[in-house]
């Protein structure tokens, strides 16, 4: 007996909807390897219909006061949190992820954040009125941009959806919103519960492919293109929006530097290094992938971390014993195994390098000890389940290593002295500095990178701000 595929549909204008011309894609469960569903492969007419339909919405929603548009962000918050349990399920079957896991420490953040760019929405502050001419006073006003084309990703499909519509749409924006080809199912599962909340064109989502999501941002009505993604998507994307000269929002990829000193808290700082490099099997740009550790403490800091490794159990969803979940894709295994596959003589595998289980596509949790700055593992992302350890002499070359990468988004140290730590947290180069702790988000503080990591923010005051445009209005005292 064969199982009916479920048939997952654009959301546009209000309505939901097949691809023009019928085509649609496969989604696979990555913990099984099987295919659950089917999407739209959206071609230019889709995107052509979505476009529309914001661009027609978003007159009326830019004129609805700070005060409505608060009200409606947080009905949303209350529906996505009222029908939690269908979200989670979704997620954990588009990623493969831990059912506990994605409803303990996605879920309430995702609603909490929702909730921030809701009250947000009513504090959006410019310069007080003044004269800075002669019988002439000046006004700032703070507008949307208009129609945003976003771009999700398929690590953190439910959350990353939030952090972009969120914002935009508090600000007075109308949304097209792409989520990965790999996992649409939990967006279009929030476009419904959307649907009942916001007025029709104001939120729209469209299933498809990289030609998909390249038809978005080449297209001449968004004035602005978001993406998270990789660096090569980045910049493909920056290109493309350059040609009209769109606003561009991109978060890339990641390398974290995770620096431990020699009177570092070993034990703690290994419990909490292991978590914050293999939850989410490590596909996270801001992962504690890249450990660099003084010379003295190394040996111990190793044994003790691939120990730690060898702890750490991933599996099925329904497992409440893992910690993650598979990797998303065949390809992205592939890409995984080929990082150990090829590690330099010098370097040492001391837990993991290899494939889990014969289904799905999982990986074990990895550490690789004796490598070098200039070894492909160090400078290129691996988005896996893998932790590298280098050693440094002293603080210098500490910094030297953690900077000596094309990435610049998130990173930690771990010390005891206040002053080595304020050093060194105003000498990474990189967008979020931990102390003595690695990767936990609020919606108050910004999540955003340098270098090849990207520009703009997410989530805060700042990520709020990106959404919006700045219009100068002088007028005469003469009357």
């Amino acid at each position: 007996m064969t199982t009916e595929l479920r048939r997952l549909r654009n959301y546009i204008g209000g309505e939901f909807k097949d691809a023009a011309d019928g085509r649609t894609t496969e989604v696979v469960n990555p913990a099984t390897g099987e295919v659950y569903a089917t999407a739209p492969l959206s071609g230019q007419a889709d995107v052509d219909a979505a476009m529309a339909a914001a661009a027609a919405a978003f007159p009326g929603w830019r004129d609805t006061t700070p005060s409505e548009r608060q009200k409606a962000l947080l009905k949303i918050a209350d529906a996505f949190e009222a029908r939690a349990e269908e979200l989670v399920a979704a997620e954990s079957e588009n990623t493969g992820k831990p059912l506990g896991l994605t409803a303990s420490e996605e879920l309430p953040p995702m609603v909490d954040q929702i909730r921030f760019f809701a009250g947000a929405a009513r504090l959006l502050e410019g310069r007080s009125a003044g004269e800075y001419m002669d019988g002439m006073t000046s006004i700032i006003r703070r507008e949307p941009v208009g129609v945003c084309a976003q771009v999700a990703p398929w690590n953190y499909p439910m959350m990353m959806a939030v952090w972009k519509f969120a914002p935009a749409i508090a600000a007075g924006n109308t949304v097209v919103l792409k989520p990965s080809d790999t996992t649409p199912a939990s967006t279009v599962l929030m476009a419904e519960i959307i649907d009942s909340v916001l007025p029709k064109g104001v939120f729209n989502v469209i299933c498809g492919d990289r030609e998909t999501g390249k038809a978005m941002v080449e297209h001449s009505t968004p004035a602005m293109a978001s993406i998270t993604g990789s660096v090569r998507a980045g910049m493909q994307v920056a290109e493309s929006a350059s040609k009209d000269v769109k606003r561009v929002h991109l978060e890339l990829g990641g390398k974290a530097p995770v620096v431990v000193f020699q009177d570092a808290d070993i034990a703690k700082a290994v419990e909490d290094i292991a978590v914050a490099g293999y939850f989410n099997a490590g596909q996270d740009c801001t992962a504690a992938t890249r450990v660099l550790v003084h010379e003295s403490i190394h040996d111990e800091f190793v044994s003790a971390l691939a120990k730690a490794a060898a702890d750490t159990k991933t599996g099925q969803p329904d497992d409440e014993d893992v910690l993650y979940g598979p990797l998303n894709n065949p390809n992205q295994l592939k890409q995984v195994a080929g990082f150990i596959e090829r590690l330099p003589a010098h370097a040492k595998v001391e837990a993991g390098g290899h494939q889990v289980g014969e289904k799905g596509y999982f990986y074990a949790p990895t550490v690789v000890s004796g490598l070098k700055q200039d070894d492909e593992i160090i400078q290129n992302e691996v988005f896996g389940p893998v932790i590298t350890v280098q050693s440094f002499t002293d603080e210098a070359q500490a910094l030297e290593f953690a900077n000596g990468v094309e990435f610049a988004l998130a990173s930690s140290v771990w010390t005891k002295d206040h002053g080595r730590a304020m050093r060194m947290s105003k000498n990474l180069d990189f967008g979020c500095v931990w102390i003595n702790t690695h990767i936990p988000l609020v919606a108050e503080m910004p999540h955003g990178g340098f270098k090849k990591s990207g520009y703009g923010k997410d989530l805060s005051a700042y990520g709020f701000e990106d959404y919006t445009r700045i219009k100068h209005v002088m007028t005469s005292l003469d009357g």
